[in-house]
């Protein structure tokens, strides 16, 4: 039988009478070319299409009897990721863990490095206490696998399906999320008084730390040494949480369900210590599965108390400029001990999928410029001209976490739509939210009125802060 394939995509047909475009990526139907499978490649040829994935990779694996040497993995990792390097003369691949490869494989040959076996494994086990922070967009994407509309808010069908699978703890990362913004705002304060390190830019994304370490060492300075929401988490949940409920440290597990094969690689950082296991919103469907759990019949519960549930602002972490919006929420009450202005909680300026996005925001007389940045190849373009800004939020993903490579894979002719909807889903909850900001979180309250003082404290540091170094030398 002949088979064709698309040029643009990859795409394998059996046959192409009866389409007119490609149906994945809507490629005209003069790509598509007949393709002999008998032929194949030589193994020096398809490397030099593929990306490389080492088998020590904690985030990405191939599964090699899918590839079809189309080349849509590299492509996106050189022309949207902008990484791009002689693989003959390298000792090691150049992974920032992003998972876009994923996202865009055709055939699905690119897939995340499963762990959820080894949380099951725990579940099994009553002498371990397992604990699941859940990350804001998963929610928001899970049911695209269970046949809701895109952007789905589904929340309490989340927390119903890990009680399901037996957790003993589920918290929501939004707590997590609003412990950054505290630390992060109030170190962007500093800095601002200080003229110092500026623009200060923010630490959430792995992918882009990463990046930085390895092209940009000499920003390190300038990165926020306040930890990722699910660093945070960890930290406290081995600290504060196993106090306060008297757990044997040696005897918890904690386990993160993200949006984001990158935070596999986060967590196996020594300066980032805290989470066990990350698992995607994908694997956490094979778990579902796996276990029969009806999550379309669920019914609604709620996230456990003591890390219960963060603010509205932490939630909006989960897309593209919700970093920059929660913290200059908090960072205007923190200066001037008032509720921030109406605008300032619908800041159109710094949302949406656009690449980049910039704005201008008061806090009474002084005034700073912002930027928002989605993917690598658009930091290189607001590198040029960073002494323009204040602070600058970086994602790597298009739309920020909520278009992760741990996310439910999607046509990629209907991504950009998908992820609006995420979106305008996590922005409709802020919107209706009754505790829109992270500094009246009655849990956040009295972790630091209990535990660590105040932002910026002795313990603060310690537990919520890190610091990074130079990659570049690894890679040469």
């Amino acid at each position: 039988m002949n088979k064709f394939r698309c040029e643009n995509c990859g795409y394998i047909y059996n046959s192409i009478d009866e389409i007119d475009h490609c149906l994945l990526c809507d490629g005209t139907k003069k790509n598509i070319l007949p393709w002999n499978e008998k032929e194949g490649f030589i193994k020096e040829e398809r490397e030099k299409k593929r990306v490389w994935v080492s088998d020590l990779n904690p985030s990405i694996a191939r599964i090699e009897e899918l590839c079809i040497d189309c080349g849509m993995c590299q492509k996106v990792c050189t022309e949207q990721i902008n990484i791009s390097y002689d693989k003959q003369k390298a000792d090691n691949p150049i992974c920032i863990n992003c998972g876009q490869c994923i996202i865009n494989c055709p055939t699905k040959a690119l897939v995340p490095k499963y762990d959820y076996k080894k949380v099951l494994d725990y579940l099994n086990d009553t002498d371990y206490t397992v604990t699941i922070s859940v990350a804001p967009s998963v929610r928001v994407a899970i049911g695209d696998l269970f046949g809701f509309e895109p952007g789905s808010f589904l929340e309490g069908k989340l927390v119903s399906a890990l009680r399901k699978l037996k957790f003993d703890y589920v918290f929501d990362l939004t707590f997590g999320a609003d412990m950054t913004i505290m630390e992060e705002a109030s170190e962007l304060i500093e800095r601002v008084k200080k003229k110092e390190n500026l623009p200060q830019f923010t630490s959430c994304c792995p992918a882009w730390i990463k990046y930085c370490e390895i092209f940009h060492d000499e920003l390190i300075p300038n990165l926020s040494t306040t930890k990722s929401p699910i660093s945070i988490q960890g930290s406290l949940i081995n600290s504060y949480f196993v106090e306060y409920n008297n757990i044997d440290k040696d005897k918890i597990i904690n386990v993160m369900v993200a949006p984001c094969v990158a935070k596999k690689y986060e967590i196996k950082r020594k300066e980032l210590p805290g989470m066990n296991y990350v698992i995607t919103t994908q694997e956490l469907v094979m778990m579902l599965k796996e276990c029969e759990v009806d999550f379309n019949n669920l019914s609604d519960d709620s996230f456990d108390s003591l890390m219960e549930r963060g603010s509205s602002s932490g939630l909006i972490f989960g897309t593209s400029g919700g970093v920059m919006e929660a913290s200059l929420r908090t960072m205007y009450y923190l200066m001037t001990k008032r509720k921030a202005p109406n605008n300032f909680y619908n800041l159109e300026e710094v949302r949406g999928v656009e690449g980049i996005k910039e704005a201008k925001i008061n806090i009474d007389d002084l005034q700073f410029k912002v930027a928002v940045v989605n993917g690598m190849k658009n930091l290189e373009e607001i590198l040029k001209r960073q002494e323009e800004y204040t602070y600058i939020e970086v994602m790597n993903c298009p739309g920020g976490c909520i278009g992760g490579g741990g996310q439910p894979l999607l046509p990629i002719n209907k991504n950009k739509d998908y992820i609006k909807a995420r979106m305008n889903s996590l922005y409709k909850n802020d919107s209706e939210s009754k505790i829109r900001d992270c500094y009246e979180n009655k849990d956040v309250i009295d972790v630091y009125n209990s535990y660590l003082g105040y932002p910026l404290s002795k313990r603060a540091i310690e537990l919520l802060h890190t610091s990074y170094k130079s990659k570049k030398n690894m890679f040469k």
